[in-house]
């Protein structure tokens, strides 16, 4: 098991960022495959066409999002951790992902800068 910690700047308020994580229109837009997503604890989620699948154990609006991201059989349940804080005209987003298997940590890592994080980046700036 692998850890992933990353931290990323966007020109978007709290809100727009939290909204762009947990509105499944939203992800849809940044992400281009329909989402099952509600920010509610307990909730079971599938993004990208069930290949990200978890369910929300925290959800503190506009500051915080903590999921289990499910990966078949393993002992130690994988947990992400997205902080949002605000900075001035921005938000940072401090991710800490746990517990994340080794045989796909290269993908995951490479995912949330690029796709998951990058993606909602790049369409929260681009307005």
């Amino acid at each position: 098991m692998m850890n992933f910690q990353y931290t990323l700047e966007i020109a978007a308020e709290p809100e727009e960022v939290f909204a762009a994580l947990t509105t499944p229109f939203q992800i849809e837009l940044w992400s281009g495959y329909p989402a099952d997503m509600k920010p509610e604890a307990g909730y079971v989620f599938s993004l990208w066409e069930g290949d990200i699948t978890g369910v929300n154990l925290e959800v503190v609006p506009n500051k915080k999002l903590v999921q289990e991201w499910f990966f078949g059989e393993q002992e130690e349940s994988s947990i992400v951790t997205l902080l949002l804080k605000k900075q001035g005209p921005k938000t940072l987003v401090e991710l800490t992902h746990i517990h994340i298997p080794v045989d796909v940590y290269e993908e995951i890592t490479e995912g949330w800068k690029e796709y998951y994080l990058g993606s909602v980046k790049n369409m929260l700036e681009m307005y």
